[in-house]
């Protein structure tokens, strides 16, 4: 059964988030930050754990560092490298698509 929802810290607060709010995880030291479309959020769960928790037909990892959530997603751009930078919906900045992961989107 996949996940719901997250606890996760932000500054002193606890945030209760539904998982189908997450724009993405990026692993960040020993934590994983959480990104939404209302900011950011610290879980103490790595993220290959969180890899075996999240439903693996929405949330993909795109980075050895980053899980996207595929409905988040408003478009890719491939470069000539084999590599490609996803642009979110709600989020401003992009994701760094690594080589090895730009199989998933081959059929999209």
């Amino acid at each position: 059964e996949p996940l719901t929802w997250i606890t996760a810290s932000a500054g002193r607060e606890t945030r209760l988030i539904l998982v189908d709010d997450v724009a993405y995880f990026r692993a960040d030291n020993k934590y994983t930050t959480v990104m939404t479309a209302e900011g950011e959020a610290l879980l103490r769960t790595p993220i290959k754990e969180l890899l075996t928790v999240l439903d693996a037909t929405t949330f993909k990892q795109i980075h050895r560092s980053t899980i996207v959530n595929l409905r988040a997603i408003a478009g890719i751009v491939r470069d000539d490298s084999g590599r490609g930078t996803v642009r979110l919906r709600n989020r401003p900045e992009t994701l760094a698509v690594s080589a090895p992961f730009m199989g998933l989107f081959r059929h999209m």
